[in-house]
């Protein structure tokens, strides 16, 4: 028998890269450097949208940024974050401290554990078992009262709604919905049943009127393609930034803005109006396209712009974030994903309008009504329907199901779209309607709303650390010195 000769290789030689560079992503999490905040460092090999899974690991652990600095060069990434949690305080529990480690070490790999269901994101009530329901996404022209017809129409389909996400913005409306079968409470995998489903959404999210893409998106396993974004499973896309593509897809950004500014800075025409500023700079001998941001802080907004810019296929290399006071400010060195800076003004233009959107859409002015009852089918249409009645529309809805009970929360506007000033009769009505015992609170979440003297003014920069002073004069040096010498793992 003839032998079969293979080429020879030194098995020390697969493990080279991280003999010398050590393993290919290192994460220190570091309480003793600052008082106030616990710094969370990364040094790893550079891949495309490396910084927004980083951004998201800590997002959907309710951590706040409050600094960061980004940099990559030659094919490595290092970067440094200020976090709290969401009461303003240093990370103690080792539990989360290893969590971090372990999602950020795989590298959006994120590993399945108990202290991910403790601790992510409540903002999104993330569902412990997605995969077991069929999702839904649904976009199209926001109406008053279209969030209750939506709720109503799957009730009537024989849907049960497990868990829903919408988000509405310059009257366009994005819908995520993980459904079952009302009569099994299993995934609805018949595919004539499901095209019938997608043909009824679809006629209610569309009106006469309606000229603008509109349509519903089923599949029990992957989310088709949608407005241009490379989308898999739903189930491994953040469903916040799979609202974020899709209020993208239906072009939210083209939305009744105020005019620009010497600086960007756009106000919405109305008194105490939200306002964002977003301007673009050209850093022309290092072919990087400055994308600065500045605008009122809050929780999520980094991963937001991020998000946004990453959907866009720009790549970021170098970043600094941070906050002065209520404001924050973003400074990102970009490319396209193909190399190129951004070179025309449409170009530019196009980058602001969809991060102002950004910005924009995850704020909602208005009154939240946080509600928990005991889960049935129908409730959420029941709960929209006496909203509905009362004269209220819903701006944003996450809903959730926990156990044998229902957790809600909605941002409410009036049918005319000013700020619901009394909420007595809605909660009176709301717990004669709603059969059993019914949790209520209201809150008014003025936190997300400029004050008046702040929007037609514009607000006091502190002295501000900026990569861009650095990259114009000593990028080389800056890019050899960031390299840590004793990395933590």
């Amino acid at each position: 028998m003839k032998k079969v000769c293979w080429p020879y290789f030194d098995p020390d030689f697969q493990n080279l890269p991280e003999r010398i560079y050590g393993p290919m992503c290192r994460v220190c999490i570091d309480n003793e450097s600052m008082e106030d905040c616990t710094l969370v460092k990364v040094d790893s090999m550079n891949k495309q949208g490396l910084v927004l899974e980083l951004v998201q690991v800590l997002t959907d652990m309710n951590l706040n940024i409050s600094k960061g600095f980004i940099a990559s060069d030659a094919g490595w990434f290092m970067d440094v974050f200020h976090v709290k949690d969401e009461h303003g305080h240093k990370l103690t529990d080792q539990k989360v401290i290893n969590y971090i480690q372990q999602a950020i070490g795989t590298t959006g790999e994120i590993p399945s554990s108990a202290v991910a269901k403790t601790y992510a994101n409540k903002a999104v009530f993330g569902s412990e078992h997605p995969s077991e329901h069929t999702a839904i996404e649904m976009t199209g022209t926001d109406r008053p009262g279209l969030f209750s017809e939506i709720s109503a129409a799957l009730a009537d389909l024989q849907c049960n709604i497990v868990e829903a996400h919408a988000w509405s913005h310059n009257d366009r409306l994005a819908c995520v919905a993980y459904v079952s079968d009302q009569s099994t409470d299993t995934p609805i995998k018949d595919p004539l049943r499901l095209a019938a489903i997608e043909d009824h959404m679809t006629t209610v999210l569309r009106t006469a009127e309606d000229l603008s893409p509109s349509g519903t998106h089923i599949n029990p396993l992957e989310v088709k393609k949608s407005g241009g974004f490379p989308v898999g499973d739903v189930i491994k896309t953040n469903v916040e930034r799979r609202l974020h593509q899709l209020m993208l897809s239906v072009r939210d950004f083209d939305g009744p803005y105020g005019p620009v500014n010497t600086r960007g800075l756009r106000s919405n025409g109305e008194e105490g109006g939200r306002r964002a500023g977003v301007w673009i700079e050209s850093c022309d001998q290092k072919g990087y396209s400055i994308v600065s941001v500045e605008c009122k802080d809050r929780p999520r907004l980094m991963f937001d712009t991020v998000c946004t810019l990453t959907d866009m296929q720009y790549v970021i290399f170098h970043a600094s974030v941070s906050c002065h006071g209520d404001y924050a400010f973003q400074e990102y060195f970009i490319r396209h994903i193909d190399g190129c800076a951004l070179n025309t003004e449409g170009e530019k233009e196009r980058v602001i309008k969809c991060l102002e959107a950004a910005i924009e859409r995850r704020v909602c002015k208005g009154v939240k009504l946080e509600l928990c009852a005991a889960n049935r089918v129908g409730l959420l249409s029941d709960i929209t329907r006496v909203l509905r009645e009362n004269g209220l529309a819903v701006v944003r809805a996450d809903v959730a199901t926990q156990g044998e009970k229902s957790v809600n929360a909605f941002y409410l506007r009036d049918i005319s779209g000013n700020e619901v000033l009394d909420m007595d009769f809605v909660e009176r009505s709301m717990k004669k309607e709603i059969m059993g015992p019914v949790d209520l609170a209201v809150k008014n979440d003025s936190k997300n709303i400029i004050p008046p003297e702040s929007a037609t003014s514009s607000p006091v920069r502190s002295p501000r650390f900026s990569f861009g002073d650095l990259l114009r004069s000593k990028i080389g040096r800056f890019s050899h010195n960031f390299v840590p010498i004793n990395r933590c793992t």
